[in-house]
C-alpha cells in the first residue's frame, strides 16, 4: 500500500507543526469524565459482553473517523494512515504485564470475539511481551480499574518520534442514575491541536450518550 503524506509547505498548521515537533515534550493530555451508563445498559440489553472491551472498540472507531489521530511522524515528515488499530496492555496472572493487538473491526459481534481471545491469549502467557516499539497503526490503550483518576500521564521515551495517541480509562463510579469513568487522551501537539482533540471527546461523549447506533442489532 502506497504511503500518503501531507505537504506541510502548504499545511494550515505548518507554522505549528514546525514549531512543537522539536519539543523535548511536545504531547498534551486532557482527563474527563464520561457517563458509561448508557453502554453498561446497551451491553446488558445484549445479554452482556465485555464493558472493558466496549470502552476499547468505541474509543478506537471514533479515533478512526478523525484525521488527526491517524497521523504520525516519519523521518521528520507528516504520514497519514488509511486505519489504526489497538495496542492495549494486558495484565498477566502472575500480575507482570503485557500486551495484545485488536484489529480494527466495524462489527463489536466480531471485534469482542476475536479480542476476547487474543486478551485471555495475553492473559495466560501464550503470546510473548512484545511492545512491537515500530507499530504506528495503533492507538496505545491501558486501564488502570482500580483508579478513579483526574489526572494522568504515560511512559514516554523522548528519543524516538513517538507520535501514538495514548488513552487511559479508570474505575467507573456510580453517581445516581450517572456511571462516570475518567478517560485520558494525550496526543502529539505537532499533529493536532486542542480543537482536534476536543472534537474528538465530543463525539466520545456521544457515543457514549447512544451506544446502540454503534454496537447495532442484538442477536
Amino acid at each position: 500500500m502506497a504511503e500518503t503524506f501531507i505537504d506541510t509547505a502548504t499545511w494550515a498548521r505548518r507554522e505549528t507543526f514546525e514549531y512543537f515537533k522539536g519539543f523535548d515534550k511536545p504531547y498534551f493530555n486532557v482527563c474527563v469524565k464520561l457517563d458509561a451508563a448508557p453502554l453498561k445498559a446497551a451491553l446488558a440489553a445484549r445479554g452482556g459482553g465485555s464493558f472493558g472491551l466496549a470502552c476499547y472498540w468505541l474509543a478506537l472507531r471514533v479515533a478512526n473517523r478523525h484525521e488527526a489521530f491517524r497521523l504520525r511522524l516519519k523521518d521528520g515528515r507528516v504520514r497519514l494512515l488509511d486505519e489504526i488499530s489497538a495496542g492495549i496492555t494486558v495484565l498477566r496472572e502472575d500480575e507482570s504485564i503485557s500486551f495484545a493487538y485488536l484489529p480494527n473491526d466495524g462489527d463489536w459481534a466480531r471485534f469482542e470475539q476475536r479480542a476476547d481471545a487474543l486478551v485471555e491469549a495475553a492473559r495466560h502467557g501464550r503470546t510473548p511481551f512484545d511492545p512491537r516499539l515500530d507499530e504506528e497503526a495503533v492507538i496505545h490503550f491501558t486501564t488502570l480499574p482500580w483508579l478513579h483518576f483526574s489526572s494522568f500521564s504515560h511512559a514516554r521515551n523522548w528519543g524516538r518520534e513517538d507520535a501514538v495517541p495514548k488513552m487511559a480509562f479508570g474505575r467507573a463510579d456510580a453517581d445516581g442514575a450517572r456511571l462516570w469513568l475518567p478517560f485520558s487522551v494525550e496526543v502529539h501537539h505537532a499533529l493536532m491541536d486542542g480543537l482536534h482533540l476536543g472534537r474528538y471527546v465530543q463525539e466520545m461523549e456521544a457515543a457514549m450518550a447512544a451506544p446502540e447506533a454503534w454496537l447495532g442489532a442484538a442477536s
